[in-house]
């Protein structure tokens, strides 16, 4: 039922334990205490409260402990294997005397118990103890001597409800290693990684571990992370290495080979046939152990080096960012940002500006750390293309729109659905699973958080926001802290966009610049009215939204083009538009009231629903090129097909009707 820990730490069989050396000489004060001399090490999981008890065995095994301990014995006890199989009442509890008496018959064990809060309730059945009240007397009385390792939440939930077993047990809090700490252990652990994966790990590569490690890797906790991500790391770069040469391929072929054709003569009683093969394959065997001998010394003396851009790699594949974020590759695509995003989003330059700033700002390192990486406020009427902004913003970011969380605020008109944000509290229908905020947050902490329609939520609801906006941190109805800190914030309102609707803007000269930044104004001030105004000071960017043009919506026709030649690409269909039909579709989806909604609507009545039905009925055949045209006299949009192979070249080039391009 136990692991002798002072044995293992004797025949170097530990790992070193580095810049642990307060925790461990607290835990050696607690032992050398009269009574009550029983440490918990309580800390988050992955800190390194097994490693302190492993670097204290590794002290008494070099005697460099005090002489209350000198000769004593750390063993760590499975108490899960103590419970297997005890079928009757009282088997459990003869399990435990015996091993309690032995402890006490040899008088120089110290006991480990990880995940301490198991012996609460261990063996426990109707009529019979649990482990903690067998071992309640002896810790007090400092026979025995125990100690534990459990997380905080645990030793609350389990350990501080029984206050006749906490009052036997000395709490030590371990916390998470520094930046610079970590690095140290990682160092100090680099040669145990590089014999076993038979590589080289760059000093480069231990900082970029810990420093992606801590930025990406969310819901964890250092050393753990850093060592798991250079330990993935060096497994796939040996993977990648340790590829066997054809000929040792060959060698163990031929063997492989000869093995079967023996057993065929052995069937065959051809013993002397049988024996000669047996020969050449004892000379292949030897053959293959001398040339696997040479390769692995070859290998050892050309081992691969582990660099950062392999680490970023490893933590691409773990996270699911893409490496271009990870590798710090995107400085080019930020400062052309307003380029990238203005072929997604038409007519609004403005906001597009003020989003690359803000954004830039941030990701240059100028922004508050503590903070959410932007936040932002988008106002401007329905269709403009405030979600738009949200979706192509977080597909230049992330890589995918989705890692876009959208909360519709309309579903948190009351109080009491602010609960679905963080999660139902205690004794409530839903209370374990979590809120819905929190929840996407945690599982995908890069990401955009749009709060579409802000203004319709509950006033309760600003409280959550105003946590978020100001230390980047919210926590659930589970008590766990669910980090924004990585996150962009972005709330979309409509109020008071009527103003902007009923004013002309959107044609770019300068006296309407000076209308549209006075109703930009009017807009901040009228939202300032609604929305709490200590929510509006947090926001790094309050952006207003044009109304579209009648020139705008045409550029947006071929977006929409575009995006339906995606669609049916894997057909061997694309359609190709003239600008009298842009202008013409244009003018049938234009509403100043209701921006680019209404042009979705025409397309799919004009193109979309005429095109489905004439491939349906064979008019339109596959793999070929259809060409929009308007028919004047009818009122309407007419489909020419076109041969692909043979006249693709005409229609691509014919300026007359300037047709947008296969690529485009």
């Amino acid at each position: 039922f136990s692991r002798d820990i002072t044995s293992q730490a004797i025949e170097g069989k530990l790992d070193p334990v580095i810049g642990r050396d307060d925790e461990i000489e607290r835990v050696t004060q607690v032992l050398c205490r009269r009574r009550k001399n029983n440490p918990v090490l309580i800390g988050e999981p992955g800190v390194g409260k097994t490693a302190i008890v492993e670097g204290l065995a590794q002290k008494i095994a070099k005697k460099d402990v005090p002489y209350l301990l000198q000769n004593k014995r750390l063993i760590s006890l499975d108490l899960a294997a103590m419970v297997a199989g005890t079928k009757y009442r009282g088997q459990f509890e003869e399990r435990i005397k015996a091993v309690v008496d032995e402890i006490l018959a040899d008088g120089n064990i110290i006991v480990f118990i990880d995940e301490l809060h198991t012996v609460v309730g261990a063996g426990a059945a109707e009529g019979a103890l649990d482990a903690s009240n067998i071992l309640k007397p002896l810790l007090a009385s400092g026979e025995l001597q125990i100690i534990g390792a459990t997380t905080a939440e645990e030793y609350r939930k389990y350990v501080e409800k029984d206050g006749a077993l906490e009052r036997r047990f000395q709490t030590i809090y371990v916390d998470p290693p520094s930046y610079q700490e970590t690095i140290s252990i990682l160092q100090g652990l680099r040669p145990y990684y590089e014999e076993h994966h038979k590589i080289k790990i760059s000093d480069e590569a231990i900082e970029s571990a810990v420093r992606l490690s801590d930025r990406f890797i969310q819901g964890r906790f250092q050393p753990d992370k850093a060592i798991d991500l250079l330990d993935e790391t060096g497994a796939m770069l040996n993977l990648a290495e340790y590829v066997k040469p054809r000929y040792l391929q060959e060698i163990e072929v031929k063997i492989s080979q000869k093995e079967q054709e023996k057993h065929i003569l052995i069937a065959d009683h051809d013993y002397e046939r049988a024996a000669s093969i047996r020969d050449e394959i004892r000379f292949l065997k030897r053959k293959l152990m001398d040339e696997e001998r040479s390769w692995h010394k070859a290998r050892d003396q050309h081992r691969p080096t582990m660099k950062p851009e392999h680490v970023a790699k490893v933590c691409s594949r773990i996270t699911g960012i893409p490496l271009e974020e990870i590798g710090k590759e995107d400085q080019e695509r930020m400062l052309n940002m307003e380029e990238e995003l203005s072929k997604y989003l038409i007519g609004q330059k403005e906001a597009i500006m003020a989003l690359s700033n803000a954004i830039r700002r941030s990701r240059s390192g100028l922004g508050n750390p503590n903070r959410p990486v932007g936040s932002f406020l988008f106002l401007g009427p329905t269709g403009v293309g405030k979600t738009e902004m949200a979706k192509v913003l977080t597909k230049f970011l992330f890589g995918s729109v989705d890692a876009m969380v959208r909360i519709d605020m309309s579903e948190y008109m009351e109080k009491f659905a602010i609960s679905r944000l963080v999660g139902a509290p205690p004794g409530y229908v839903g209370y374990e699973e979590g809120g819905t905020l929190t929840e996407a947050v945690r599982h995908h902490p890069y990401s955009v958080v749009l709060f579409d329609e802000v203004e319709k939520a509950h006033p309760e609801v600003f409280n959550l926001l105003l946590q978020i906006l100001e230390d980047g941190v919210l926590t659930d109805s589970l008590g766990r802290r669910v980090d924004f800190k990585n996150t962009i914030i972005i709330m979309t309102s409509n109020i008071g966009t009527q103003e902007l609707v009923s004013s002309r803007l959107g044609f770019g000269n300068s006296e309407e610049m000076l209308e549209f930044d006075d109703i930009k104004n009017r807009l901040v001030g009228q939202a300032k009215k609604v929305l709490r105004a200590e929510l509006m000071n947090r926001i790094d960017e309050i952006i207003v939204f044009k109304p579209l043009s009648m020139e705008d919506i045409e550029k947006i026709v071929d977006l929409q083009l575009s995006e339906l030649n995606e669609r049916i690409e894997h057909k061997g269909l694309i359609f190709v538009m003239g600008k009298d039909a842009r202008k013409w579709l244009a003018e049938k989806g234009y509403d100043p009231n209701m921006g680019a909604r209404p042009l979705k609507k025409a397309i799919q009545q004009y193109v979309e629903n005429p095109i489905s039905q004439k491939l349906l009925s064979g008019e339109i055949p596959w793999n070929h090129i259809i060409k929009i045209e308007v028919d004047n006299k009818k009122d309407e949009l007419k489909f020419v097909v076109i041969d692909r192979i043979d006249k693709s070249k005409d229609v691509f080039n014919n300026d007359e009707n300037n047709f947008i391009s296969v690529e485009k």
